[in-house]
């Protein structure tokens, strides 16, 4: 019998994640999710345009990200009672079904504001399950010495379907429409189910015979994240950056780029140059695997990173401002998948699924939040001061962690 992930972890004996067929497997699979995302997302975005007035596009696009935010935290507690396994198969499979039910739809008739938002609210009530699960998974895929590789893998596929999925749905709706993108997002969704089956995961800890009632698992989730010297703060730190950077990369390139003159196509400079620098780190540590004194280095990548695009908004040459974002992607991709592998290494099994939920609930929940007053503060002010206050609000998060021991000295196996 194969070892458990737990298992080889302690004998330290892994292979190189980028060796493992079972790593790879769940990576085939993980590329398969995010293309059918980034392919569905298109398709709901232009189907909304051509099936409802320009106004209430918006209130398609947005409705998913209702009950993501809100059923978040109860998606790691779903992950860590039932296993992170179950939840990521049972959820790319739903997803498969509701996004071929929609392709079937669209061919059928063509769809009202109402279809449209039903199924965006859909996508987001699994996708509040999918993403604690699918965070969950790495360290029961691997050895614990091999979770650095695997976040570098993992940030791989998540460029790749950045710049890959919105092209194929592009590309899909031209050839077929609606229906046809639908289509062609179900596919990818399938593609991952059988992937995920092939896959050896260690189950985790045996759930208890009584289980506890969902709110109080996860105020014990809660409790446990405030309480761990290494895991809280890292965290809150992770918290703090989002809130901070969100707002720059989403929302002020566009502001900077309209105020400097640049265009839209400085702003895909900008961007571009970004994701190269992010695709970059992650390949540098998918290829490393481990970096010694992990806690110091994640602390001072997290004050680069943020100066680094606080630097952004002050230039006023394109050139300048292409180069200092590929940096701040490099530095700030080192230091977020640093973050990950410590995190995950750090937290014990049966608080992966709630651990990651918090994690999530921040990036795809609360940073949105910040978007209005990034632009409201950049249109009374300038983008230049509040690119400034942003990073300041992002280099509190590495700020305050070194001068916590547990952090500061914090070492990957």
């Amino acid at each position: 019998m194969a070892p458990t992930a737990t298992a080889a972890a302690a004998t330290g004996t892994g292979r190189p994640a980028y060796r493992d067929g079972n790593v790879l497997r769940w990576l085939g699979a993980y590329t398969a999710s995010m293309l059918g995302d980034s392919v569905y997302f298109v398709a709901l975005g232009f189907a909304a345009a051509r099936a409802v007035p320009a106004a209430q596009v918006g209130l398609v696009m947005a409705a998913g990200a209702v009950p993501r935010a809100l059923l978040m935290l109860g998606g790691g507690v779903v992950a860590d009672r039932f296993g992170p396994r179950r939840v990521v198969i049972g959820s790319d499979a739903v997803r498969c079904v509701l996004i071929l039910a929609a392709a079937a739809g669209l061919a059928a008739a063509s769809p009202g504001l109402w279809l449209l938002v039903a199924l965006a609210l859909a996508f987001g009530v699994v996708d509040a399950l999918f993403m604690p699960a699918v965070g969950a998974l790495p360290p029961r895929i691997t050895t614990s010495d091999q979770l650095v590789r695997v976040q570098g893998l993992r940030a791989l596929v998540v460029r790749l379907g950045q710049v890959a999925g919105p092209p194929a749905g592009g590309l899909a709706m031209g050839l077929g429409g609606g229906a046809t993108a639908f289509l062609v997002a179900g596919l990818f969704f399938a593609a991952s189910v059988p992937l995920l089956l092939g896959t050896r995961i260690d189950p985790g800890p045996r759930p208890a015979a009584t289980r506890a009632p969902a709110g109080r698992e996860l105020r014990d989730g809660l409790g446990y994240i405030r309480r761990h010297p290494l895991v809280g703060p890292l965290v809150l730190s992770g918290a703090l950056c989002e809130l901070g950077l969100a707002g720059p990369m989403n929302v002020g390139m566009v502001l900077l780029a309209e105020r400097r003159g640049w265009g839209a196509s400085g702003y895909g400079w900008v961007i571009a140059a970004f994701g190269a620098g992010a695709a970059l780190s992650a390949a540098l540590l998918a290829a490393r695997g481990r970096i010694r004194r992990a806690g110091a280095v994640q602390i001072a990548t997290l004050l680069v990173g943020s100066a680094a695009l606080g630097l952004i908004g002050i230039w006023p040459a394109l050139a300048a401002a292409a180069a200092t974002a590929f940096v701040a992607g490099l530095v700030c991709g080192v230091c977020g998948g640093l973050a990950t592998a410590l995190i995950q290494t750090a937290t014990a099994p049966g608080y992966l699924g709630r651990v990651t939920s918090v994690m999530s609930l921040t990036g795809f929940g609360l940073a949105p939040l910040a978007y209005p007053l990034f632009a409201a503060a950049a249109g009374a002010l300038g983008p230049s001061p509040v690119f400034l206050a942003s990073a300041l609000l992002a280099a509190v998060g590495g700020a305050f962690t070194a001068f916590l021991p547990a952090v500061r000295t914090a070492e990957l196996p």
